[in-house]
């Protein structure tokens, strides 16, 4: 990860609805689109495919212009036990993993953002100063931290004593090797409100078919309402959309399958259909499933963290 990668950077978000004539169809967009709550629903470059398309957005998103954007398949794990691991090695942690970092002192003190960014022979840890309100969260030279981490394989918690805080070449944090490491427990498909915007289409070509919403995911599949139903159950579809956790945005791209059809509760004018995603990339299974425990209401260590 690059200096650049780390530094911080201001996101300036426009705080007025836009409406949709000043959303152009059919071709690129100059400025990031968002919904109210920050989720990206088309990144700077992409297009509106046509009028149906931007109408359903407005329907059933609140569409906002944001005027500087930031630089920026896991074998599911059913309930119980698992063994706890005792090293950084058989966490298996990726250089970018999200983890979220407390001091010990005190009460009540809540999580803060950081990411991994490099490993030593003795198990050192390098992490990004973790970040608070845009600013860094002070730490201090000998305090001990709690971390929880999102890794490739599951979520596990262990303690840490600061050993160094650098600033060069960029600012970034020493930890000691990890101390009583615990593997949380994790359901293995546990769904979670969302509201997405989720561009779909045909394996027949690569050209998208449509936008539809989002308002359940998990890290195995997602529920997805369109105008339209889309196919029968067995039938794959293509799949486009953003998640964000914390301040990471990451662009899913995937197939999935169409494991049933039925009438939307919630919109009566909507199909729903329950998807089951094809194999993702590391990345984005990470990515899926820090969303995914960034919203369960039992995880309160992680809500205080990333939660915006």
């Amino acid at each position: 990860m690059s200096s650049n990668e780390l530094a911080e950077e201001s996101i300036v978000v426009s705080q007025t609805a836009l409406k949709a004539d000043e959303v152009p169809v059919a071709t690129s967009l100059p400025w990031p689109l968002i919904d109210q709550d920050g989720t990206l629903l088309r990144a700077r470059g992409a297009s509106i495919a046509n009028e149906e398309e931007r109408q359903f957005l407005f329907e059933h998103f609140r569409p906002r212009r944001k005027d500087t954007i930031v630089a920026g398949a896991t074998s599911p794990q059913p309930e119980g036990e698992a063994p706890h691991p005792t090293s950084l090695a058989e966490m298996h942690l990726p250089i970018g993993a999200l983890l979220g970092v407390r001091s010990q002192i005190g009460m009540g003190r809540p999580m803060h953002p950081a990411r991994v960014i490099g490993f030593a022979p003795n198990q050192v840890l390098f992490i990004t100063p973790p970040v608070a309100n845009g600013k860094a969260s002070p730490l201090e030279v000998n305090e001990n931290v709690d971390i929880v981490v999102i890794a490739s394989q599951a979520v596990y918690r262990f303690t840490c004593t600061v050993e160094a805080l650098c600033n060069f070449p960029f600012n970034y944090v020493v930890l000691s090797k990890p101390g009583a490491i615990r593997r949380l427990r994790e359901r293995r498909s546990i769904r979670v409100h969302a509201h997405l915007a989720v561009r779909y289409g045909s394996e027949a070509n690569e050209v998208w078919d449509g936008v539809g919403l989002a308002d359940g995911v998990s890290a195995l599949g997602l529920s997805l309402a369109t105008k339209n139903m889309l196919g029968r159950v067995g039938e794959r579809l293509r799949l486009s959309f953003w998640i964000k956790s914390g301040d990471i945005e990451t662009l899913i791209e995937t197939r999935a399958v169409i494991r049933n059809v039925q009438a939307d509760e919630t919109h009566k004018e909507l199909t729903a259909h329950g998807l089951e995603f094809d194999v993702l990339e590391p990345a984005m299974q990470t990515a899926l499933k820090a969303f995914v425990f960034d919203r369960q209401d039992d995880a309160y260590i992680w809500n205080s963290m990333t939660r915006t």
